[in-house]
């Protein structure tokens, strides 16, 4: 996803052109009176403000507590902003509802759009998720690996640390190296770790290693949901569980396994607030717990603040994105009893068969635990019989490249009958040397399936 932001982040982000730095807090405060303000107004405690301004409302006030003489968890911040503005600069005047910034979606099933959002949708909307999904502390140091390209990059790089008076790491990484993050990750007291899909290289490096973190407390995840198999595999080595969480260029985090819940492998968690999440069927009306149905969030009578305002000149898709009372997300899922959602798949992912609906993830996930996937793909391939089948799209781990592919199709097919529901084995398999992904990572599940589809055109 590209960004367009207002100038002030460019500029506070500029200096770090050094291998790595730190913006850090004091490790003895507790959680300020700022961020328990905003975290207020996100439970609906507090009304949301007329006017609001992350440069002049977060940073200035932290920085200004420091020039006052008082110890804030954002030491340091006066002096590193005094570098790049003048101390008597003014910052313009915002309402919370005036445009901030736009971010393009992933375009993972068509083309990107572009999603407007205000400046209290993420300067204040991440306020809750910040302290309790990715656990955030006075006395922490987070490193979020993603790309600045992605938007997981504001939501951790800036509006959450930052309001939650955070230190932020930064590496001047150009390319993913699971061996550099592996490194560092060892030299710091505290870490929390955010992960995205290229992390899948740095988990079989760590199953190959002898890589200990002992500062390691807190680890999150984003962007894609991950198999139950990598999750155990992760808590395994490294003694501690990933909290998965659950998100859209259009919102702030959805759903999460927040830090002291029971976590369900596999789940996405459970609504964060201000969100009210649902799970709706087509026209909009909450289905029952265990059913199917597509993950939503409701707008109405009142439309959280942290949802973006619109797809920018593309009223068409704004208007098509709220059905009934609910912002829909355009995945599919199911709720439990215990209000925690499992995702499924994205709607346009879903494989009809003779009339079984089957939802990729789960079919991935499966076969995810073979030693031989190292990475896959489920997509619908047509059929004459049953109209659609499910097609796994495999690269396969080193030691499986020479094994005789046949034997290994079989072998597969009959690991996913065992794991799953038989009707949900790939009937199809093709094994690649790699997938179609995003500059962000993400699997281009529709560039497979149209390829497929494209064959019964010819």
């Amino acid at each position: 996803m590209r960004t367009f932001l207002k100038s002030w982040i460019p500029q506070c982000l500029w200096i770090l052109r050094s291998p790595s730095r730190t913006f850090h807090g004091n490790n003895r405060l507790l959680a300020s009176q700022i961020t328990s303000h905003y975290e207020s107004i996100n439970q609906g405690k507090k009304e949301l403000p007329e006017y609001f301004n992350f440069a002049s409302d977060v940073l200035d006030e932290w920085a200004r507590l420091e020039k006052d003489g008082k110890k804030t968890a954002m030491t340091g911040i006066y002096h590193f902003f005094s570098r790049v503005a003048s101390a008597d600069h003014i910052c313009i005047k915002t309402r919370s509802q005036d445009p901030m910034l736009v971010y393009f979606t992933s375009g993972t099933t068509g083309f990107p759009k572009m999603v407007l959002h205000s400046h209290s949708s993420y300067g204040i909307g991440f306020a809750v998720s910040g302290r309790y999904w990715l656990n955030l502390t006075p006395s922490d140091i987070l490193w979020n690996t993603s790309d600045t390209g992605w938007v997981k990059a504001a939501w951790s790089s800036v509006f959450s640390p930052w309001i939650c008076g955070s230190c932020v790491f930064v590496h001047n990484m150009p390319q993913f190296k699971p061996e550099v993050i592996a490194e560092v990750s060892l030299t710091f007291y505290t870490v929390i770790f955010c992960s995205l899909q290229e992390l899948r290289k740095l988990f079989h490096l760590l199953f190959l290693s002898s890589y200990k973190f002992p500062s390691l407390k807190h680890c999150v995840t984003g962007g894609e949901a991950l198999n139950p198999e990598v999750l155990a595999k992760w808590k395994i080595q490294t003694g501690v569980d990933i909290h998965e969480g659950y998100g859209q260029t259009e919102t702030v985090t959805i759903c999460a396994n927040m830090k002291g819940m029971k976590i369900k492998p596999g789940s996405l968690g459970k609504a964060v607030p201000p969100y009210d999440v649902q799970i709706v069927d087509d026209h909009g009306a909450v289905v029952p717990k265990g059913e199917e149905g597509t993950i939503a969030i409701r707008v109405k009578p009142t439309r959280p603040f942290c949802l973006f305002s619109e797809y920018l000149d593309n009223p068409e898709k704004t208007a098509a994105s709220v059905r009934g009372d609910f912002y829909v997300t355009g995945d599919r899922g199911v709720m439990d009893e215990e209000g925690y959602i499992w995702f499924v798949g994205r709607a346009d992912d879903i494989i009809n068969s003779a009339g079984y609906r089957i939802g990729p993830f789960e079919v991935e996930s499966a076969l995810i635990e073979h030693p031989a996937v190292a990475e896959v793909a489920v997509v619908s391939s047509p059929d004459p019989e049953r109209g659609e089948v499910v097609k796994a799209f495999i690269v396969l781990a080193p030691a499986f490249v020479s094994h005789d592919q046949k034997k290994l199709t079989l072998e597969l097919q009959q690991h996913v009958k065992k794991v799953t529901a038989p009707y949900k084995y790939p009937r199809k398999m093709e094994f690649v040397q790699d997938l179609p992904k995003t500059v962000t990572g993400k699997i281009q599940r529709n560039v497979l399936r149209s390829k497929e589809w494209a064959k019964v055109k010819k």
